[in-house]
């Protein structure tokens, strides 16, 4: 996403109109719509001024992604409750089918016995609850497979 569009976007979130952003950075409001379509660039000083009236820091405002930080806001406003009756293989396996049919093909009964061992391991070491060693160990997988996607 280009600077503008993440101009855009946290003006957006914030409930804010050119003209609003524009009376309070002391610009006019055709300015506010050549930094959101990346005609011109506001200096260091209007983008500090802009980072504090959208309520991010200026590395947020520069990096502003509104999906992610949609995502991220749902996330946090799910309760438990709510993501117990949602099927994850199932919503994950629109985008991901091998979700779907590697339960067909796999003898997961052998790696479900690795995984356990790999959990109690995490649970005896640090004493981590169950639900703690899995997300530790989710969380190590996905480094894995960042780290092998850097290598290709």
């Amino acid at each position: 996403m280009r600077l503008g569009n993440h101009l855009f976007h946290a003006r957006k979130k914030c409930g804010l109109s050119q003209e609003d952003v524009a009376a309070k950075l002391g610009v006019s409001r055709q300015t506010i719509s050549k930094w959101e379509t990346d005609e011109t660039l506001p200096d260091i000083r209007q983008s500090k001024q802009m980072a504090l009236l959208y309520h991010v820091s200026l590395d947020e405002l520069i990096e502003f992604d509104a999906e992610v930080k949609e995502i991220e806001e749902i996330i946090e406003r799910t309760s438990e409750e709510v993501q117990e009756k949602i099927d994850w293989t199932s919503a994950w396996g629109k985008k991901y089918p091998i979700l779907i049919t590697y339960q067909n093909e796999v003898n997961t009964a052998n790696y479900a016995v690795r995984l356990r061992q790999m959990l109690d391991e995490l649970k005896e070491e640090y004493g981590y609850q169950e639900l703690d060693a899995f997300l530790v160990l989710k969380d190590i997988l996905a480094k894995v497979w960042k780290n092998r996607k850097e290598k290709e």
